[in-house]
């Protein structure tokens, strides 16, 4: 196989992916969902056609195909205005990098921090 065949997390190629496969309960959900391989390819294309704020996004994204959906949910609840206060993020920033390996979402969380410090949109401690 080539290696510039794009696959779903569950090794499937987009061929493979159809309605058909659906209805006779040959595919499930996880047969849908995109790999770090594919986002962080997306983000290769982005960053080579000058779109380095998508292609940041991209690999952000890949970096998160590795948490389960509750993970992800934790994270995004984290990042709503007046949830967290700047330690919490500042810890939640400190897990992302040391315990899950994932330093550009944890760059993302700390510039969150700052930002949500000068807008006055913090969680009271």
């Amino acid at each position: 196989m080539a290696d510039d065949v794009v696959r779903s997390m569950s090794g499937r190629t987009l061929d493979e992916l159809d309605v058909a496969g659906l209805r006779k309960k040959r595919l499930t959900a996880e047969d849908f969902r995109i790999g770090a391989e594919t986002l962080n390819r997306q983000a290769s294309a982005a960053e080579a056609a000058g779109y380095r704020q998508l292609a940041e996004n991209l690999c952000r994204a890949a970096e998160l195909t590795s948490v389960s959906n509750q993970q992800l949910l934790e994270i995004y609840n984290a990042l709503r205005p007046r949830r967290s206060t700047f330690d919490d993020l500042i810890n939640l920033a400190h897990r992302l990098q040391n315990d899950l390996k994932m330093p550009q979402v944890a760059a993302f969380v700390r510039e969150a921090a700052e930002v949500y410090r000068e807008r006055g949109i913090l969680k009271m401690p």
